[in-house]
């Protein structure tokens, strides 16, 4: 017998059960299960070692601890679930919790991580080793409070100025990612100030540790095996979105999470940039571009872009111009990358698309990239402006160079993205799909 007879339940047993529950379902979680074969093989194939994880975790942790330091906070509070996932290497339900807060987290600068979980759902960061406690969320949002809400918000803060007051030393600043002013107001009223705790996560999430390359390079190559699938099925006649839901397919097939755009859009609708995929069927002979934006295993970005052109015919001279503009952008753009470089003179050496051409740039040349899109985002030299914020490549940051060439009222146009790994002697390049239009 694989299952145990279900016996009559006895109330005393409670608590015992309750335990053997939570252990059950830890022991089942997804990060404790692993990605599966398929995704293995094609890491061992790769020549990819498995990540530390504990290491990894540990390392995160103390990169937020150090900054909270820094800033002379007592502790963070989490909402963002991508920062969650940063502190404590859990999830539940990432998108849902995104705007619904209903999962938060308290890291101290010196003392406990506390994870307030949703309900029922202890056993989902009985994995990670860093989280010390789970409690049940209290969650004040009008979903569940109403025209209460007001009051449930008293009792979602007092455990939280508890910990501040416990923790803290006598330092009563929070640094809080994302809180409505409700919460801000109320945590004021209990002494306890609120302070920006996003720069505070991306600052820590800056510089990737050696463990952190490793997940992020087994992230990329799931994206690129998933965008072999893409190519193999790109025939004239597929509708935009049928060929998106591919890469969705080979995502989740191998443990990723999801994707964070529906930037893929084929022939007249690739210029200007930014059309979200459609019903419209792709045509023999249309150029096909799209961004992947994709949260893969780990949840670790990879944020790729490439340009295809559907059917077994030749690019046009059109088409090929374009994409040979946006191949040598990429290019000049990616041997700049280096330890030390600001990141003005980096904007400022940069290649930028020719006249007819750069009114429908790219917003930006470059951004960070690591469990999402992070800091820093790099405009044009022309579109920076005194409240942009400059610094300096270090090595361990990750950035993803970006190129869009499309003439102002033209055609078609060409998206191009790699991803690109500072090191202590220059840059690589982590992505290693082909450039090439055609198969």
């Amino acid at each position: 017998m694989r299952h145990r007879k279900i016996a009559p339940f006895n109330p005393g047993q409670e608590a015992a059960l309750r335990s053997a529950s939570r252990e059950k379902a830890a022991a089942l979680n997804q990060h404790v299960l692993g990605y599966g074969d398929l995704a293995e093989a094609e890491w061992a194939a790769a020549g990819i070692p498995a990540p530390d994880l504990p290491t990894m975790r540990k390392y995160r942790l103390e990169r937020i601890r150090t900054e909270l330091k820094r800033c002379d906070y007592a502790g963070i509070l989490l909402y963002d679930p991508v920062n969650i996932r940063y502190a404590t290497d859990s999830t539940n339900m990432q998108l849902w919790v995104a705007h619904n807060p209903t999962r938060h987290c308290f890291v101290a600068a010196d003392g406990p991580v506390v994870l307030f979980d949703y309900f029922s759902c202890e056993h989902l960061s009985d994995h990670s080793g860093v989280v010390d406690e789970v409690r049940p969320a209290v969650s004040w949002m009008y979903l569940y409070g109403g025209e209460l809400s007001d009051q449930r918000v008293k009792r979602w803060a007092g455990p939280i100025a508890d910990l501040v007051c416990t923790h803290g030393g006598g330092n009563f600043r929070l640094a809080v990612d994302h809180l409505n002013p409700e919460g801000v107001a109320e945590l004021a009223r209990l002494g306890v100030s609120v302070h920006n705790g996003e720069a505070v996560m991306e600052e820590a999430r800056l510089i990737k540790s050696p463990d952190e390359i490793l997940a992020m390079r087994r992230a990329i190559v799931s994206c690129e095996t998933a965008m072999a699938g893409m190519r193999a099925v790109l025939r004239p006649g597929i509708s935009e979105s049928e060929l998106w839901a591919e890469l969705h397919r080979g995502n989740i097939a191998r443990g990723g999470e999801w994707i964070e755009t529906r930037l893929l859009s084929s022939g007249p609708r690739t210029n200007p940039w930014f059309q979200e995929c459609s019903s419209r069927r792709i045509e023999a002979g249309d150029l096909v571009a799209f961004d992947t934006d994709l949260i893969g295993p780990y949840g670790f970005c990879a944020d790729l872009s490439r340009t295809w052109l559907c059917g077994s015919g030749e690019p046009g001279d059109e088409q090929r111009d374009l994409h040979s503009i946006a191949i040598d952008q990429i290019a000049h753009n990616i041997a700049l990358i280096r330890p030390g470089i600001s990141f003005r003179d980096l904007v400022e050496q940069s290649a930028v698309p020719p006249p007819d051409c750069f009114p429908a740039r790219y917003g930006v040349l470059y951004h960070g990239v690591g469990l999402a899109d992070e800091y820093p985002t790099l405009p044009h030299a022309s579109d920076w402006t005194a409240d942009t914020p400059d610094g300096v490549l270090e090595t361990g940051m990750v950035v993803c160079v970006e190129s869009y060439i499309g003439r102002l009222g033209g055609h078609e146009g060409v998206k191009i993205e790699e991803q690109v790994l500072v090191t202590e002697t220059g840059n690589e390049t982590l992505s290693r799909y082909p450039l090439s239009l055609t198969a």
